[in-house]
């Protein structure tokens, strides 16, 4: 019984000690958060995307408040009114911010595709491109199983009943983690006001995209023939456009006129999107 009794005040004695010595160590080595940290942190939108290059919205916080080095600009989701606020706080200056959006580079939903194989697999986009780059015929195309969807943090995807993702462009903040999902980089960022994009992702060529797709750009090269301003150019196969030339100095769309496939179209809302397809 004494023997136990000892064994308790011994251990409990133990306890206090290192419990007074925790207790005097984090006085001495506490470091005082700066209080600016938390005001920042709460003008951020909290989506948690890592757009910013940082691990969340607490990290850039702490980073642009406390390095003169990070830019206050760098919070794509809170586009030009978070980047002004964050630039007021910190006593930077915040450089001008070009507001985009998820667009999706292909018009051939999954489910009027040519297939090369019947996916029954895990319902995931980066699995089913293990296998030949995804069922379609076309290897460039969306897969359809809405990874992208999944990684919105923002609620702005969903997928359409034939399979295709759609951006709801009113909710989209341009973070970019549904690209970065998208195994065949089907997804990309367009400006918020672009006039027309290219809803092909396909670099083959002509011949054989009638094969597997009848909405896929042939490369013809009319829509950058018939531009009047040059603001497309032709890249392995596809129309690449100067989206800031065709803002500035285009109001007509001529490249459309030619283009029979309607692989290359005016930009649409995510309503406009969800009716076309």
């Amino acid at each position: 019984m004494e023997t136990a009794i000892a064994v308790v005040v011994v251990i409990g004695s133990v306890g206090l000690f290192f419990g007074i010595l925790l207790a005097i160590a984090n006085q001495k080595l506490a470091i005082e958060m700066n209080p600016l940290i938390h005001v920042v942190e709460d003008v951020l939108p909290k989506g948690q995307c890592g757009a910013c290059g940082f691990a969340g919205c607490a990290q850039y916080a702490e980073a642009v408040v406390l390095d003169k080095d990070v830019a206050p600009n760098l919070c794509v989701p809170g586009k030009k009114e978070v980047a002004q606020m964050v630039a007021e706080l910190t006593g930077k200056a915040a450089a001008d911010m070009e507001s985009k959006v998820a667009f999706v580079r292909c018009a051939l939903p999954i489910t009027k595709a040519k297939k090369k194989y019947q996916y029954s697999g895990i319902e995931d986009c980066l699995a089913a491109s293990m296998l030949l780059n995804g069922p379609k015929e076309c290897k460039y195309g969306c897969i359809g199983l809405g990874t992208c969807v999944e990684q919105c943090v923002f609620g702005a995807l969903k997928l359409n009943d034939q399979g295709l993702p759609v951006v709801d462009t009113k909710k989209c903040t341009g973070c970019g983690k549904c690209a970065d999902a998208c195994p065949l980089n089907v997804i990309d960022l367009i400006p918020v006001d672009a006039h027309v994009a290219v809803f092909c992702n396909s670099p083959d060529k002509g011949g054989l995209v009638r094969k597997y797709c009848e909405v896929g750009c042939t490369g013809c090269s009319q829509c950058s023939k018939l531009c009047p301003h040059g603001a497309i150019t032709m890249q392995d196969n596809l129309p690449v456009i100067d989206e800031h030339v065709c803002i500035e100095k285009c109001q007509e769309n001529a490249c459309l006129e030619k283009c029979k496939r309607t692989a290359i179209q005016a930009c649409k809302t995510a309503i406009e999107m969800d009716k076309a397809v």
